[in-house]
């Protein structure tokens, strides 16, 4: 089972919703959150950060290591930024933050094409599927690329 957690920038200014995969990692895992007007303000350290288009994550990586030890044993001994969030254990909910809530919106606009077209529509939402994936990967989003 995956909450989301919605967690409030260093600034304030934006927020970002957050996945903890099978709730293995606690939201306190997330010492501070950075987003592009804020996260020239945080003193990088790749041991305890990430990195995503200007988003910065600061894990606590004690409360990590903590947690760590209910990982499968493969990665209980190497819990680190990157796999926290690119395994899915502390990750942004979608591709980016506000990922959730705008796929919604763009795929609400292709659904009026299911009532009048319904092949169309499948067509559609396969090439829409394909091209945002790819638009995402360009603009620089971590979990684009993954795809």
């Amino acid at each position: 089972m995956c909450m989301d957690h919605k967690i409030i920038c260093k600034c304030g200014k934006r927020d970002a919703s957050f996945n903890f995969k099978n709730e293995i990692m606690p939201p306190e895992t997330i010492e501070t959150l950075y987003c592009p007007d804020c996260s020239g303000d945080a003193d990088l350290d790749a041991s305890r950060m990430i990195q995503d288009n200007g988003w910065v994550i600061h894990f606590d990586m004690d409360v990590a290591g903590l947690y760590g030890k209910r990982l499968p044993a493969h990665e209980a001994e190497k819990v680190s930024p990157e796999l926290l969030f690119d395994e899915g254990y502390v990750t942004w909910r979608g591709v980016y933050p506000g990922d959730h809530i705008d796929s919604v919106h763009e795929r609400q606009e292709l659904a009026k094409l299911a009532k009048t077209d319904p092949k169309k529509y499948f067509q559609e939402m396969k090439s829409w599927a394909v091209t945002r994936m790819a638009r995402l990967k360009d603009q620089g989003w971590r979990k684009a690329d993954e795809q």
